[in-house]
């Protein structure tokens, strides 16, 4: 399956998830909803994922983690914010860049249209 089918996916269960229950939660619940959902499509979802920073050949442990990965293809960063700043944009870019992965999500839960919240981020797709 490619990172665009894969994706496609994940928008159809991310969509489904806000559906559901809306706006208003913690990232942390809609990460474990989204997990959860696509585990039971068949995917292979990994939660949590911590993502090494090399600075100067040496590994340093600073805490970054990716919020899902799946079928080690597709990243995606959820967020339950009020506005999406630069930064976010910034940091979903970094961490597939970091990872060696093309294609990223950037899910923010908290809107009222769930699909005013959804990016495609692109690593050399």
């Amino acid at each position: 399956m490619t990172e665009n089918e894969i994706s496609y996916k994940i928008i159809g269960a991310a969509l489904e998830i806000h559906k559901n229950i809306g706006p208003g939660l913690l990232e942390s619940a809609y990460e474990n909803a989204l997990a959860f959902d696509l585990r039971e499509m068949g995917f292979d979802v990994k939660q949590q994922v911590p993502m090494p920073f090399i600075y100067k050949d040496i590994q340093l442990e600073v805490g970054y983690r990716i919020d899902l990965t799946v079928n080690n293809k597709v990243l995606i960063e959820i967020k339950s914010v009020e506005n999406m700043a630069p930064v976010h944009f910034a940091q979903t870019l970094t961490y597939l860049k970091l990872s060696g992965m093309k294609l990223g999500l950037l899910i923010n839960f908290n809107t009222n249209v769930l699909k005013e919240g959804i990016h495609r981020i692109v690593n050399n797709l």
